[in-house]
């Protein structure tokens, strides 16, 4: 063991009273995060099935990412017993709605015992880790017990690098014990190889693949009647600091005192509360998407106080903005309004999605604003001209179709690391 890894794991043991002081702060905003405490802490160990496929999906974003290639593994496995693990309760509440025959848990904290202990008895015939989730006490367990594990929608940024090379003594013997691993991009895939991974394709991004549920194509033609004939900027997966620049800018363009409806989706549900009171201050008529009631002809914002309904937030607006990227937060997942043909709008923080976002402007999907003010001013002359939104939905497409295909080449990797396993 290195010193790096021995360090790693003496950290783990002092910094769990804060990991729990952390789960009971959270609760005080969101309950959910004092539920099956016991599974983050490595316990309550009693499997529906052993020998599941299992997919680890920290959030709601990579919780949804998976549904492509889980349709394909149950294509090929149909009668594998499913498994997904989350660190959120949000991405949690996902899975448990997204795969009702799945068996859905926490993944245990990355204590050596805990993760050997979780792999122990659960002995899945194959693990996919979503997007970056590099735990080396689990990638070391999974060798030591001979399970594949893959790592899916890899992507990985030069900050992140930067900040990985500095524990390379803890993360490279770790990422380089991965079966395979499926880059997002080429420029991943390269950084993934400087941190020493081995088995690396470039496979793309299994989001591009996500068909838009006929529910959600119903709730948005439901939202649009809602609308009664407004226009709709939707800005969605917000988060905090965001609302505010966005409705101060939405007041100076004068957009308030017309018919365009500002739509406000958080990236947290703990914040619907505040983001409401945001809007209120501002003298802005609100109202929230979980009152059920048609929108009046002086609501001025409409809150998105719903999990699970982007698409159809999508599916009513006429614009969209993807949250995230008005501030240094890497933005959120810009392709989702490509699924259903909705121009984008996105700010100058995009290191989570940079190929995507470079993707989408080529394509013509998108538009990167520098500000809030820009954003305001680029929704309301979008909106104004139809013409250029018709050609941003057709770019759209472009985008989407070009990129599709990465579960299927996942899929493939998957089925070579279980074949080779046996």
């Amino acid at each position: 063991m290195s010193w790096q890894l021995a360090l790693y794991n003496g950290l783990w043991r002092l910094l769990t009273p804060l990991a729990r002081r952390y789960l009971k702060k959270r609760a005080r905003k969101a309950p959910a995060y004092r539920e099956h405490w016991d599974e983050r802490f490595g316990q309550a160990l009693s499997p529906k099935a052993k020998g599941a496929i299992w997919i680890h999906a920290v959030s709601v974003g990579e919780t949804r990412a998976a549904q492509p290639l889980v349709a394909a593994i149950r294509r090929e496995w149909p009668d594998a017993p499913l498994l997904l693990t989350q660190m959120t309760p949000t991405g949690r509440a996902t899975a448990e709605q997204l795969y009702p025959d799945a068996e859905v848990r926490y993944l245990p904290y990355d204590y050596p015992q805990a993760a050997a202990d979780f792999l122990r008895s659960y002995r899945p015939r194959c693990g996919v880790l979503m997007e970056t989730e590099i735990w080396p006490n689990l990638i070391h367990a999974a060798a030591a017990q001979q399970v594949p594990l893959l790592l899916a929608n890899a992507r990985l940024s030069e900050k992140s690098l930067n900040g990985y090379r500095k524990i390379a003594g803890l993360i490279s013997p770790a990422i380089r014990k991965f079966t395979a691993i499926a880059a997002q991009t080429t420029e991943d895939a390269d950084r993934l190889k400087k941190l020493g991974a081995e088995n690396v394709s470039v496979c793309g991004s299994s989001k591009y693949d996500i068909e838009v549920p006929q529910a959600q194509r119903h709730l948005a033609a439901a939202f649009r009647a809602r609308l009664g004939g407004r226009r709709m900027l939707l800005c969605a997966s917000t988060r905090e600091g965001e609302e505010a620049l966005i409705l101060d800018a939405w007041l100076a363009a004068g957009a308030a005192t017309g018919d365009a409806l500002l739509a406000l989706v958080p990236r947290h549900p703990e914040r619907w509360d505040e983001v409401e009171r945001l809007a209120v201050e501002r003298g802005l008529k609100t109202q929230r998407r979980g009152d059920g009631a048609a929108i009046s002809a002086d609501t001025r914002v409409w809150l998105g106080d719903s999990m699970g309904e982007m698409f159809g937030y999508l599916g009513a607006c006429d614009v969209a903005f993807i949250g995230g990227s008005l501030l240094p937060f890497g933005c959120h997942n810009l392709i989702e309004p490509a699924q259903v043909g909705v121009p984008a709008l996105f700010g100058p923080s995009v290191f989570n999605f940079q190929q995507a976002a470079a993707d989408s402007l080529a394509a013509g999907a998108g538009r990167q604003v520098g500000d809030a003010a820009e954003l305001a001013s680029a929704a309301l002359a979008l909106m104004d001209d139809p013409a250029a939104v018709e050609a941003m939905r057709q770019g759209a497409a472009r985008f989407r179709d070009a990129h599709r295909g990465a579960s299927d080449r996942m899929l493939a990797l998957i089925r070579e690391a279980m074949a080779a396993a046996k």
